[in-house]
């Protein structure tokens, strides 16, 4: 674990001890709240460096300046009236990106906007992740040791910090090479957040779950030695007949594609394939931290697809636990195979109020959206619109892609119920979409989100270390929940 776990709060700058102090700066030249004050209290000393033109408010600017003896680091914060909650999150990420990198053990970080506290906090613990866990010899390996919001409100500072805490956690799962995060692992990490949570757990073996039913997850372990697990994770109880939110999270520990076997270059990103356990998992321990008033199930089907001597192969027909027969034409489609169980399983023990799954799904997403967005796709608009709503105050991007009759058409088999790719070269994304479709119960709001692109990858950024797991998708689901 190499980031931040608490942040303090203090409402007096000079009382604040810290390594380096960090204030904004906008592009027309004005100064933040606690800007102003320390530019007044040493003299105008920010004012002039403005008008010299040493210091300027560009969005992604950091300039270190010495106040009264005191390191201070100048963000820059853009034009104000943009500045928005995404803004103030990622100046703050910025801050402790910048402190790590000029190594200051600890900051003290202006709030900006008090009602925005838990933006900043989640910033400050996003902003200080690292993935350190398998360096031995690095010298520049540095890590920030303690953290303060000046003019902070408490309450939202400490729920930033759990929530940061949250997708930190997740990120370690989702970093971790594929013979640490394995099945076994995941089942392990589930069980730690039910200790910690007073959670329901309960873990499904591969004897336990292949004499289930759940064809597909078992066609799919049966390639790898390494044990599966499928995982049940329940937060709080009915209460007045409450229908519980379902969270599903794809939990593929390594992919090699099976018999349908990828290519070798690139494959050790597919670690990266059990994202969406990570989503699932990240959001579990948000509730486990912060015990909200909720009723949340969290299942994740795991395994490795690998291509061993057992393994399924292209041609094969499977049933699903809902008892739909799948024709199999490309193992490399083997994620929405084990999600075709979890979802007959969620819809059939839970009623749900609605049910929301996360994979690293597609290529195609990737090439749709690129890095930018997570494809998402679903079969009611007003479940659709809140999570629309939620993705634009948590700033975590997701774009709707239709799920038309015929595209659903496209995933029927001539000799089964359905098969596992849809048209060559056509809608990929929605093809998977379209599939997990039919083993959703009926009447059952459902969203499917495609985090291929958004999960890992692209840039670094103050808020994602290096171009690794992002843990994109947990802020989202936490405001949509209410939590």
């Amino acid at each position: 674990m190499a980031y931040l776990n608490s942040v303090d709060v203090s409402k007096d700058w000079k009382r604040t001890k810290a390594d380096v102090t960090c204030v904004g700066l906008f592009e027309d030249g004005s100064l933040s709240e606690l800007g102003q004050v320390m530019d007044q209290d040493s003299g105008g000393r920010f004012r002039s460096l403005i008008q010299a033109g040493n210091l300027t408010g560009k969005s992604g600017n950091a300039d270190l300046v010495v106040v009264q003896d005191r390191p201070v680091l100048v963000v820059g914060l853009g034009k104000p009236e943009a500045l928005d909650r995404d803004g103030i999150r990622t100046a703050a990420a910025r801050c402790s990106r910048e402190a790590i990198a000029r190594k200051f053990g600890s900051l003290a970080v202006e709030a900006f906007r008090e009602e925005e506290s838990q933006a900043v906090a989640e910033g400050i613990i996003l902003g200080s992740y690292q993935y350190l866990d398998y360096k031995t010899q690095d010298e520049d390996c540095f890590e920030l040791t303690s953290a303060t919001v000046i003019g902070g409100q408490e309450s939202a500072v400490r729920k930033g910090v759990l929530v940061g805490q949250s997708v930190c956690f997740a990120r370690d799962l989702e970093n971790a090479p594929g013979n640490e995060t394995t099945p076994t692992r995941l089942a392990q990490a589930a069980a730690d957040i039910a200790r910690d949570g007073g959670m329901q757990l309960t873990v499904f073996d591969r004897e336990e779950f292949t004499q289930m039913g759940m064809g597909a997850l078992a066609a799919v372990a049966s390639g790898s030695g390494e044990p599966p697990k499928f995982i049940v994770l329940e937060y709080g109880s009915p209460e007045d007949d409450e229908k519980p939110v379902v969270l599903v999270g794809k939990g593929l520990t390594f992919d090699s594609g099976g018999i349908s076997i990828k290519p070798g270059a690139g494959m050790d990103e597919m670690k990266f394939d059990m994202c969406g356990a990570g989503v699932v998992l990240g959001v579990m321990k948000a509730l486990s931290l912060l015990q909200p008033k909720a009723h949340v199930v969290g299942i994740v089907p795991s395994t490795e697809n690998l291509s061993g001597a057992k393994a399924y192969k292209p041609g094969d027909i499977l049933k699903a636990y809902n008892g739909k027969t799948i024709e199999v034409l490309n193992t490399d489609a083997e994620g929405r195979l084990i999600l075709a169980d979890a979802l007959s399983y969620a819809s059939k023990h839970f009623d749900p109020a609605y049910i929301l799954d996360f994979a690293t799904l597609t290529g195609a997403v990737l090439i749709a959206l690129g890095h930018i967005a997570t494809g998402v796709l679903g079969t009611d608009a007003a479940l659709m619109e809140k999570v629309k709503q939620a993705a634009r105050e948590t700033g975590e991007k997701v774009w709707e892609l239709p799920l038309w009759d015929e595209f659903c058409e496209q995933v029927k088999s001539k000799i089964a119920d359905v098969k596992n790719i849809g048209e060559a070269r056509q809608a990929g994304t929605i093809a998977g979409a379209a599939f997990l479709k039919e083993f959703v119960g009926e009447g059952i709001p459902w969203v499917h989100f495609d985090i291929a692109g958004t999960a890992w990858g692209g840039k670094e950024s103050p808020l994602v270390y290096q171009k690794g797991a992002t843990g994109a998708g947990i802020r989202l689901v936490l405001n949509l929940l209410g939590v």
